[in-house]
């Protein structure tokens, strides 16, 4: 399933302006995803040739960054990087970024995997939003709530972990599903097409949270194929 960019389609997902509106926004009448667009300027294949990356996550800072030996265009990526971190900071927010040649993947996954590169839903305990940019390589990955079952009601994955857990379908059971995190994982539906969060993209999304009025935004990592460049991810 190749994802598309941005459905238009969708009424889940606004498509907004401005860093100020990207923020501003409340989520509300069903939008659980907000996506301000843009085209940046800079290199960033150029950023990620010279740190690599070849296996597993590096987290990035300043220093890093500024001590590569790029070249005019490498060093107008290397600010937007840093921009866009002071952006979040400046709004109290904690972000991170990554250059990830890869996730670590479950080795022996049970009826529901729950890695990163599985269709989910983050959650908080208090309100709470996930913000992601990719400026180089394959992008996040979200899923339309119409093209998605969660995995813990789907009769045979449901029957497996009841035997994994040992009891009855009951709320000590539904409490045993939340706390592996279990509820938050989606499967596809036949036909379902995902959609790309794009490159360059600051996406802020919905959350899992006590009192949330809107559903949580349903995403993944991209699958790491041979062959694909890291990736350059923006994450709060």
């Amino acid at each position: 399933m190749a994802p598309n960019i941005v459905p238009p389609d969708y009424p889940r997902i606004k498509v907004v302006r401005s860093f100020e509106e990207l923020i501003g926004t409340e989520f509300a009448d069903g939008v659980n995803a907000l996506c301000w667009q843009r085209d940046l300027p800079g290199d960033f294949a150029e950023v990620v040739q010279h740190l690599q990356v070849r296996d597993g996550i590096d987290t990035l800072d300043e220093a890093t960054l500024r001590a590569l030996p790029l070249s005019e265009q490498g060093k107008a990526a290397v600010e937007v990087l840093l921009e866009d971190q002071q952006l979040l900071r400046d709004h109290g927010l904690d972000p991170i970024l990554d250059c990830i040649a890869s996730y670590p993947r479950e080795e022996e996954p049970g009826a529901v995997r729950t890695d990163v590169y599985s269709f989910h839903a983050d959650s908080a305990t208090a309100r709470a939003d996930t913000w992601l940019c990719t400026y180089f390589g394959p992008s996040s990955e979200g899923l339309r709530h119409d093209q998605a079952c969660r995995r813990v009601d789907l009769p045979e994955t449901r029957a497996a972990l009841l035997e994994e857990f040992g009891g009855q379908d009951d709320r000590a059971f539904l409490i045993y599903l939340e706390e592996c995190c279990y509820d938050l994982h989606y499967a596809p539906v036949d036909g379902a097409q995902p959609f790309g969060f794009g490159q360059g993209n600051l996406w802020r999304i919905a959350v899992q949270y006590p009192g949330s009025p809107v559903p949580p935004c349903i995403h993944r990592a991209p699958d790491t194929l041979p062959g694909d460049p890291p990736r350059l991810l923006l994450i709060s």
